[in-house]
């Protein structure tokens, strides 16, 4: 595969930036409105059927676009939880809603762990707010069953048309085999930036999202006190090679993947880019069509970071 280095993309305008800061919220968002009007659809035939809810995630999608009021929605989802799931119990009680169907009772659970996401991102998102250039502590153990849980999320979601398994020898032709590998030099504690969470989370996304059922997933993070390593490869339909530095532009897909259901707005590889070089790091992207893509990411660690003190969680 023919691997570039991506050193500068198009300045971002206000409104992509304020999205691009808020992107881990944006794709949470609109996996709740897919919820919202498949229930809907389930429930009467009618997608817009749950109109406050869907209200609801389309007045914060728009709030999104501005920084400070985006901020501000973000500290009010425990009221906007309350305005959902009232209409949900109001219009489940009645006829010609059926709330004792199995698929019904399944996505009032995804909706309701769809909420406990979005409040963990939004809490994450608040916090690095008040200090966006600071590095943290992570439990090794805590941040491995922190990925595994993305994983599981998106399995989740797919109803059963698919597992992510972590095994190959469990392995069947349906499934993901994801080999998921971190290593600090301490063995116990990782050092990074927050936000490089969201980084992480989106990148195996993407890898889950252009991969086909059966695919190969690698997901690798490696820190020897001196710099901070990411790779992410997988076995997808990958990148046309005219297109490998496009594709880390705001908003920008590679040609060959119209046909892929997506709740993203195009904005993992931008984020991924721009956070790596806030820090000072270097972003190398590689791909072949029908092949995979692999995505490696280096940032040096700055002076002081690494002193012990108390893990986040």
């Amino acid at each position: 595969m023919k691997e570039i280095e991506i050193t500068e993309i198009p300045p971002l305008t206000p409104g992509e930036q304020s999205l691009l800061d808020l992107h881990s919220v944006v794709n949470i968002l609109n996996v709740l409105r897919c919820e919202l009007s498949v229930l809907g659809l389930m429930a009467a035939d009618d997608d817009d059927y749950f109109h406050d809810g869907l209200a609801v995630s389309e007045a914060l999608l728009r709030a999104l676009h501005e920084g400070e009021p985006a901020l501000r929605e973000a500290a009010r989802l425990e009221a906007y939880e309350r305005t959902v799931f009232a209409e949900l119990s109001a219009k489940l009680a009645h006829p010609p809603a059926q709330p004792e169907e199995k698929e019904v009772v399944e996505i009032l659970a995804n909706l309701r762990s769809v909420f406990a996401i979005l409040k963990v991102r939004a809490h994450e998102i608040l916090a690095r707010a008040a200090a966006p250039q600071r590095w943290e502590a992570y439990d090794t153990g805590h941040l491995r069953a922190e990925l595994r849980a993305v994983f599981a999320a998106i399995e989740k979601h797919s109803r059963g048309r698919y597992r992510i398994l972590y095994n190959a020898a469990r392995k069947e032709d349906s499934d993901y085999y994801v080999d998921f590998r971190l290593e600090v030099a301490n063995g116990t504690v990782a050092w990074m930036p927050p936000v490089f969470q969201d980084v992480m989370r989106d990148l195996i996304a993407n890898a889950r999202k252009y991969t086909a059922p059966g695919g190969h997933i690698t997901v690798a993070l490696y820190q020897d006190g001196v710099e901070l390593r990411f790779v992410v490869s997988d076995t997808g339909r990958g990148i046309p090679e005219a297109e490998l530095a496009q594709v880390v532009e705001f908003g920008r897909r590679a040609s060959n993947v119209g046909n892929v259901r997506t709740l993203g707005g195009g904005f993992g590889l931008t984020k991924a880019f721009l956070v790596t070089k806030r820090f000072g790091g270097r972003f190398w992207i590689a791909s072949e069509e029908g092949v995979g893509t692999r995505l490696r990411i280096v940032i040096p660690m700055p002076d002081g970071v690494g002193a012990p003190v108390v893990t986040a969680s």
